[in-house]
């Protein structure tokens, strides 16, 4: 079991935990500790950050065209690790990277365990990961370094693929909204809020976070009242490619959220 910042959140605060979601090399290059540092100083409590592929297949428009951006700015796994190495110095938030499976096998699956360990990464999100290859083949590797994987449900999940991620999971659980790609707006609908209480129901041991569709304050506030917090991907990424400076565009729009 890890016990990294990851677990410790979780630990120390129990509800409207904000996870903010960027693409590491976007807008900019260099962009990416910048953005680290300006959500922790603007009350962020947790951030994932994306590891740019070219076929994002669970993201939404938004996201998949802040990936191509980034690529064409040359980042890549190897560059994301070295520019977080020492900012671990400067940023105490709990810190997930998340991408797909092909460039991490690329890398070197053990290799990347490693190297993001080292340089202060809590956790990995990787969608494209099979479970049963998981169970059997890295999950070892990533108790080795201290990391914590997180998976995904959907409103199609069984409730016992939600039990046994429940079991195999020490931080917490990513509950997509819907059965749609990320940027597509939470709805009050009765088949979503019946999945959400369902998901509760199955008195899990992990905290849930909800993904996909959360933009704003209300929608914040709302995905807060079914689950310990919200993930904000697109609607950051829109805000980052606003005209300001960037540091300026990361405070306004956590202003927004939070205040």
């Amino acid at each position: 079991m890890a016990n990294n910042r990851l677990t410790r959140l979780f630990q120390e605060k129990s509800g409207n935990l904000l996870n903010i979601y960027f693409t590491a090399g976007f807008p900019k290059l260099e962009d990416t500790v910048t953005i680290l540092e300006e959500l922790q100083a603007a009350g962020a409590d947790l951030v994932e950050i994306g590891m740019p592929f070219s076929d994002p297949l669970a993201d939404g428009p938004t996201i998949q065209a802040s990936n191509q951006v980034a690529l064409e700015n040359g980042m890549s796994i190897r560059t994301l690790l070295a520019q977080l190495a020492g900012v671990r110095e400067r940023v105490t938030l709990p810190i997930i990277l998340m991408g797909y499976l092909n460039p991490v096998l690329q890398y070197g699956f053990e290799r990347f365990c490693q190297d993001a360990a080292q340089v202060g990464v809590d956790g990995l999100i990787l969608p494209d990961l099979p479970f049963a290859e998981y169970e059997e083949e890295y999950k070892p590797i990533l108790e080795r370094y201290g990391l914590s994987l997180i998976f995904l449900i959907t409103p199609q999940t069984t409730d016992d693929r939600i039990r046994k991620i429940d079991a195999l999971t020490d931080s917490f659980i990513y509950m997509v909204s819907s059965a749609s790609t990320t940027g597509s707006q939470v709805q009050t609908n009765e088949a979503q809020q019946a999945y959400f209480a369902k998901v509760r129901q199955l008195g899990l041991k992990n905290p849930l976070l909800i993904g996909f569709g959360i933009s704003d304050k209300p929608t914040f506030e709302l995905a807060c009242q079914s689950a310990h917090g919200a993930i904000i991907g697109s609607a950051f990424i829109k805000a980052l490619q606003q005209p300001a400076e960037v540091r300026e565009n990361v405070r306004s729009f956590l202003q927004q959220i939070k205040g």
